[in-house]
C-alpha cells in the first residue's frame, strides 16, 4: 500500500471519502477531478471538521486553500446566515487571493446554496452592501476594508462561527497585524480558528499562539521548505540593470519547454521600466503590481492565466497564493530582500506534483539576499554557468558610462565647433579689412562712399528716419521674442498695468 508523510511520519494514503466530507462536497471534488488528498488537505480536513483550531504549515502550491474550504463547506450545510451577520470569515492579504479564494468556494460549493460576499478594495462600497444585505455564509476580505465597513455600521461580527487567517506571514509582512487583532476583538471568542502558512518566523508561531486555543498543529513539510519538484538555479550578472535585463531576454531565449513565466521585481518602478523594456524587444509581456486598479489587476490575470500573454512582470503582489497551476517557470529578476519572500516566489511553479524552473538573477551587491535565502530553505541553490567570481571585473567606465561620456563629449565638440564658427565670423571683418588696406584706392572710395551716405541720411526728413528706427526696432523685437520666448523679462505689472478697463476710469458724481 503506498504511503505519504506527515510530521515525519508515514500514513496511508487516504482518499476524500475517508476525511469525513459530506457527499455535496465529495461530488464537487470528484467533478473537479481530484481524488487524492494532498498531505496537508489530509491532516487538517477530519480535525477541522472536528471543529478543533487548526495551525496548518505547507509549502506553496500543496492544496493549503482547499484544507479549509471543503471543511468549511460541510459545516456549513446547517443553518442560515443572517442579514449583516456573517457565519465564516476568511481574512487574506491581498484582492487576488481573496478573489481566488471566492473561485474556490464557487467550484466546490455548486450543490450548495450559500451566499458568498468578496469584499476588498476597488469596488463599490453599494454593490458590497446589497450582498452583505442578504446575509452572507462565507465572507472573504482584506482586513482594512472589512473594517471599512464595520466603522460604517454595516457588519455585526457577532454571528462569526469560523476565523480562517490565510498566509499569516505576509499578514505580518504587510502590517495587518492590529488590524487583525481589532477584527479578533469583533468576533465570538468561542469561534474555531484555522491558521495558515508557508513559513513559520518566531513572530508567527506568537501570533498563533495568541490567536489558537489548543490547536492541531499540521505541518507536512519543514518550515520555509521548497517543492522538491522545482529546478531551482542561480545566474550571475553585472549590476547594472541594463545587463540584468541582457541576462534575462537570454535565459527566457533559452528555455526550450518556456510555456509562461512570472518574472518578479522588488519595486514597483522596475516592474514597469522591466515590462517597457521586454515588450520593446518583442516578448508577449503584461505586468501587475499594487499600485494598478483592481479592474486593470483582474484583467491582467485572466489574461495571463487564458495564455493571451506568455511573460507576467509583477511585484509580490502576485507571490502569495495565487494559483495558476501551469506556470512552468519563475524569475527572480530582484533577489527578494525577505528570505521568506523567495519560497512563495518559486511556489508559483511546480504546483500540484507538476514540474518547474526557477531561475534568480544575482549581482555581487545581493550576497547577503542569498546568503539568508540559502539559510532559511537549508540547502544551497547550484549555480548556472558560473558563479559571480566568473565575472569580469567591472572597468571604471562600464557601457552606460562610456555611453554618457560620449554623449558629453559630442555636445562638448559641438560647442567648440560653435565657437569656432563664432570666431571665425568675428575675425573675417578683420581679415576683409586687412586685404582692403593693402589697395588704397578702393579703400578710399569705400570711405567717400559711407561719409556721403550718413550725410545724405542727416539731410532726411525726421520722420523717414523715426520710421526706419521703428522699423529696426521692431525687427529687434522680434528676433528678441524668437530667441527668448519662454522668458519673461518684462517689469512685474502692478494691478492691471497699462491695460485698465474703460469704465473703472469713470468719475463717479459724490453725493451731498
Amino acid at each position: 500500500m503506498s504511503s505519504q508523510e506527515r510530521n515525519g511520519k508515514y500514513f496511508p494514503l487516504t482518499t476524500f471519502a475517508d476525511l469525513g466530507l459530506s457527499q455535496k462536497v465529495l461530488s464537487a471534488v470528484a467533478d473537479a477531478g481530484y481524488n487524492i488528498p494532498t498531505p496537508i488537505q489530509a491532516g487538517a480536513i477530519p480535525p477541522a471538521l472536528q471543529r478543533r483550531d487548526i495551525c496548518g504549515i505547507a509549502q506553496t502550491g500543496t492544496g493549503k486553500t482547499a484544507s479549509f474550504v471543503l471543511p468549511m463547506l460541510t459545516l456549513l450545510e446547517k443553518g442560515r446566515a443572517r442579514a449583516r451577520m456573517p457565519r465564516t470569515l476568511i481574512l487574506e492579504p491581498t484582492r487576488e487571493l481573496a478573489a481566488q479564494v471566492a473561485e474556490n468556494f464557487e467550484k466546490y460549493g455548486k450543490n450548495h446554496k450559500l451566499n458568498i460576499a468578496l469584499l476588498i478594495g476597488g469596488v463599490s462600497f453599494d454593490e458590497q452592501d446589497r450582498k452583505l444585505e442578504r446575509g452572507a455564509d462565507v465572507l472573504i476580505c482584506t482586513p482594512g476594508r472589512l473594517l471599512d465597513h464595520c466603522e460604517r455600521g454595516k457588519l455585526l461580527m457577532t454571528g462569526v462561527e469560523i476565523l480562517v487567517i490565510d498566509e499569516a506571514d505576509r499578514m505580518l509582512d504587510m502590517g495587518f497585524i492590529p488590524d487583525i487583532e481589532r477584527i479578533a476583538k469583533l468576533i465570538p471568542f468561542t469561534r474555531q480558528t484555522l491558521f495558515f502558512s508557508a513559513t513559520m518566523p518566531p513572530e508567527i508561531q506568537k501570533l498563533a499562539d495568541r490567536f489558537l486555543q489548543n490547536p492541531e498543529r499540521i505541518e507536512v513539510a519543514p518550515p520555509s521548505s521548497t517543492a522538491k519538484t522545482v529546478t531551482q538555479r542561480l545566474v550571475a550578472s553585472q549590476n547594472k540593470d541594463w545587463d540584468k535585463r541582457a541576462v534575462l531576454r537570454d535565459l527566457i531565449r533559452a528555455q526550450d519547454e518556456l510555456k509562461n513565466a512570472i518574472i518578479f521585481c522588488n519595486r514597483k518602478k522596475d516592474v514597469a521600466d522591466l515590462f517597457r523594456s521586454l515588450d520593446r524587444h518583442g516578448f508577449s509581456v503584461g505586468a501587475l503590481h499594487g499600485d494598478m486598479d483592481q479592474r486593470s489587476r483582474t484583467t491582467m490575470l485572466a489574461n495571463f492565466k487564458d495564455n493571451n500573454i506568455k511573460l507576467l512582470v509583477a511585484s509580490d503582489v502576485a507571490a502569495r497564493g495565487l494559483d495558476i497551476p501551469d506556470v512552468s517557470h519563475v524569475f527572480n529578476f530582484d533577489l527578494p530582500i525577505h528570505a521568506e519572500d523567495y519560497v512563495h516566489r518559486i511556489g508559483r511553479t511546480g504546483r500540484a506534483g507538476r514540474s518547474g524552473s526557477a531561475f534568480s538573477i544575482v549581482t555581487r551587491k545581493d550576497t547577503k539576499f542569498l546568503d539568508a535565502i540559502e539559510k532559511l530553505i537549508g540547502e544551497k541553490i547550484e549555480w548556472l554557468a558560473g558563479d559571480l567570481s566568473a565575472l569580469p571585473e567591472p572597468a571604471e567606465g562600464d557601457k552606460e558610462e562610456r555611453r554618457g561620456k560620449g554623449k558629453g563629449k559630442s555636445r562638448e565638440s559641438g560647442r567648440e565647433r560653435d565657437r569656432g564658427s563664432r570666431k571665425a565670423s568675428r575675425e573675417e571683418p578683420k581679415q576683409v579689412e586687412s586685404a582692403s588696406e593693402t589697395a588704397s584706392e578702393p579703400a578710399t572710395e569705400k570711405v567717400e562712399s559711407v561719409k556721403q551716405d550718413r550725410r545724405t541720411e542727416r539731410r532726411q526728413p525726421q520722420n523717414n528716419r523715426d520710421n526706419r528706427s521703428s522699423h529696426a526696432a521692431n525687427d529687434d523685437n522680434r528676433e528678441r521674442r524668437r530667441h527668448y520666448r519662454d522668458h519673461d523679462d518684462g517689469p512685474t505689472p502692478v494691478g492691471f498695468g497699462d491695460d485698465i478697463p474703460a469704465f473703472m476710469l469713470i468719475v463717479a458724481n459724490a453725493k451731498a
